[in-house]
């Protein structure tokens, strides 16, 4: 059952035996490293070791156990310095941070500390191009930087800055403000999402300097935003490391035009996806060459969409669309339609001979025409078949055994009407996700039969903005409920060793998103 093969996912991933869902490249979860991380559970546990989720193995996860992993691992940590030109001390890169970090601690009870050493859950790196999280950098001009939410990910809270941005503090107009970046990326590494309103550090385009650091305060929006995460402020702010004033600072820059991110970096709130797929116990949304990524729990990887070709190695450097994407359950290859081809991979990489016609699936219109386009895909977890979507009908496959892999046949009696699923007609695309319940996206709303039922009427439809991309709720449109979203996580990134110059939070925000979270 597909619930029970995300839940499963999501159980070895929570206990330490599969590090969690990763964005980066070649991080998607792996058939051999998910079949070892069963038998290592299995194993530590006392039972037969299978490698498979056996009914021995679900009964043990389901069993009440202690909340702290039972394997622990070690990440090395490394932080850099911008390579600009004329280039930026350390000395002074460290000052604009911490008070950009200062930013928010001065408005709630966060503290923030810069240390040499120890555990600690956000790491600053000033990086370029592809820096192995699948968000490449773009050089000059376009995406300045990206920070990860707050949550269980290895990279949770993390911030990247592109390298070959011309970074400064009161430098001309064609330079970018070091401090303005950094205090808005350290709010989506705190947990806050893009804002709209004017003023607001939280705009998602950059608006020029945010003006003198040593009298900046944040905007009301920004300020009102932090305190429903983590409360108001006690007070008492307590500055980061180094000298809160620090002498020698140049007097700030005028204000300058807005620079706008790279246009092809499309608005995730925009709805209206190519295709969408529960791949590996994450849900990927894509759109034109990009793609968005969403864990288990409902956290989205990175406000900024990954290009395809990134990832995807062996699809068409020219893609451009992705009609459906699906993972077939029986060996856990991933299956990717595009016009009248599709590719089946083996975790990232393309299979050898593919494509393929789409011919080979013998799916004729009820006319008898070739079927040219697959328009959505997935496997619905109630009978574990496969059903393909073009053109208002449907067909259904069983890819159960070896030989219905390699020769496929729609069963007896397709195509049929999709108005059989009593959704609107020409979905977007279908996954199986949750309990075992059916999702249809269309356009940038989705709708969910319970436990994959046909005989539901009047099934409300969802944002997919809001519940799945973390997008604001319009002001006209009432909040729709959201089974999988959690607007906070109470287990932040897991322990690491540091170099000199890293900046970590300190334990106080766990405490304080476990108090969100109602634990």
């Amino acid at each position: 059952m597909a619930d029970q093969y995300s839940r499963g996912m999501d159980w070895l991933s929570r206990y330490g035996y599969l590090p969690p869902p990763d964005p980066r490249t070649g991080k998607l979860q792996t058939k051999e490293g998910m079949e070892k991380a069963i038998r290592t559970m299995q194993r530590f546990g006392g039972i037969l070791e299978s490698g498979q989720l056996d009914a021995d193995t679900l009964k043990l996860m389901a069993t009440p156990r202690c909340s702290l992993p039972d394997i622990v691992g070690r990440e090395d940590i490394v932080h850099s310095y911008p390579s600009s030109s004329p280039p930026m001390s350390p000395g002074l890169v460290d000052v604009l941070l911490g008070k950009a970090f200062q930013a928010w601690s001065s408005v709630s009870p966060l503290t923030f500390a810069q240390l040499s050493q120890g555990e600690g859950d956000i790491r600053v790196s000033f990086l370029r191009s592809l820096h192995d999280d699948g968000y490449p950098f773009d050089g000059q001009g376009g995406t300045l930087a990206h920070a990860f939410f707050p949550g269980t990910d290895p990279m949770a809270g993390d911030t990247h800055f592109d390298s070959d941005e011309p970074w400064s503090y009161a430098g001309s107009d064609s330079d970018i403000d070091l401090f303005t970046v950094a205090v808005h990326e350290f709010g989506h590494a705190l947990g806050l999402s893009h804002s709209s309103s004017h003023p607001s550090i939280m705009r998602p385009y950059y608006q020029g300097s945010a003006g003198d650091i040593a009298t900046y305060r944040l905007p009301a929006d920004d300020r009102q935003a932090i305190q429903e995460l983590y409360g108001a402020s006690n007070g008492e702010p307590v500055p980061p490391g180094g000298d809160p004033n620090p002498p020698g600072l140049p007097s700030p820059p005028p204000p300058r035009p807005t620079l706008h991110s790279d246009p092809s970096f499309l608005d995730r709130c925009n709805g209206k996806f190519d295709a969408v797929a529960n791949i590996r116990g994450e849900v990927f949304l894509f759109r034109g060459r990009y793609f968005w990524r969403t864990t288990q729990n409902g956290s989205l990887v990175s406000l900024n969409p990954a290009l395809i070709n990134n990832f995807w190695m062996g699809l068409p450097a020219d893609t451009s669309k992705i009609d459906a994407v699906y993972e077939r359950k029986s060996d856990s290859s991933i299956m990717f339609f595009i016009g009248s081809e599709y590719w089946l991979f083996r975790d990232t990489q393309v299979k050898n001979g593919y494509p393929r016609p789409l011919s080979d699936w013998g799916m004729r219109t009820r006319e008898g025409a070739m079927v040219e386009k697959v328009d959505a895909a997935f496997i619905w977890a109630h009978n574990g078949k496969t059903y393909l979507f073009s053109g208002g009908d449907f067909w259904r496959f069983d890819e159960s055994s070896k030989s219905q892999q390699e020769i496929r046949h729609p069963e007896a009696g397709y195509p049929r009407d999709t108005a059989l699923w009593r959704v609107p007609a020409n979905v977007d695309d279908i996954i199986s996700w949750g309990e075992g319940d059916a999702y249809f996206f269309k356009d940038n709303l989705y709708w969910v039969l319970k436990k994959g039922g046909m005989d539901e009427d009047n099934v409300p439809p969802k944002s997919i903005a809001v519940d799945w991309l973390r997008c604001p709720v319009p002001a006209s449109t009432p909040t729709p409920a959201n089974p999988n979203h959690k607007d906070c996580s109470c287990a932040l990134k897991g322990s690491s060793s540091v170099e000199s110059g890293s900046w970590l939070l300190l334990l106080s925000l766990i405490w304080l998103s476990c108090k969100l979270a109602g634990e």
